[in-house]
């Protein structure tokens, strides 16, 4: 897939899955389980033990089914290495120069991390294609919807602070996609093999953020 083809699907997947697994085999396992209710962008992030070969296995088990992606990248040598092990988007939760050009000489798909205007409009001159507001949990959809003021034309992604319970908020607030991660799919209900959970709660997200979508156009 060329990068259009992949940011157009995170917008039509319109949730992405933030993992940090507890363990290789417990993120595959989570995976299926998110892949069950409908989940079908996934990011792998370098929390997750083993995280590049975790990628190559994903890959290798589900192709063009998923949309899967590297996360947390806080060194540019991450870049190279996420990018080899199949991921075709990356993410970091921070707006540095060094490792965000890195990241754009991959070709691939990128999500640089903002908070402020000015990180916001840095990440986007930069060359990110989406700029990842973290934490979302800090300020929240209302935000969002300010920064949309002054920078229409910036695509924004939040990460941190996303619920099933308010993914329509920020869905109307002018998102393209939202990132859930411990909302969605919690480590610990995995180490207890509630992977019957994990699903439930994907499909409750993907019901709220169709809403919440439709609803924000």
């Amino acid at each position: 897939m060329n990068k259009r083809d992949v940011l157009n699907r995170i917008v039509d997947a319109k949730v992405v899955a933030v993992i940090r697994g507890p363990s290789e085999e417990l993120t595959i396992k989570m995976v299926a389980a998110l892949i069950k209710g409908g989940i079908t962008a996934i990011e792998i992030t370098y929390s997750t033990p083993n995280a590049a070969k975790v990628v190559k296995t994903l890959g290798k088990k589900y192709g063009d089914q998923i949309t899967l992606g590297m996360g947390t990248l806080i060194e540019p040598a991450q870049t190279l290495e996420a990018k080899e092990a199949g991921a075709c988007f990356l993410v970091s939760p921070v707006c540095d120069l060094v490792l965000g050009k890195a990241m754009i000489d991959t070709g691939l798909a990128v999500m640089i991390g903002a908070l402020t205007p000015t990180e916001v409009l840095q990440a986007f001159r930069l060359g990110s294609d989406v700029v990842k507001i973290f934490p979302g949990s800090l300020l929240g959809p209302s935000y969002v919807k300010a920064l949309k003021g002054p920078f229409p034309q910036i695509p924004i992604m939040p990460t941190g602070g996303v619920s099933a319970a308010n993914v329509a908020e920020w869905f109307a607030a002018g998102v393209i996609a939202v990132g859930a991660g411990s909302e969605l799919c919690p480590p610990q209900l995995a180490k207890e093999g509630k992977f019957d959970e994990i699903t439930v709660r994907a499909k409750e997200f993907m019901e709220a953020a169709r809403r919440g979508q439709a609803s924000g156009k």
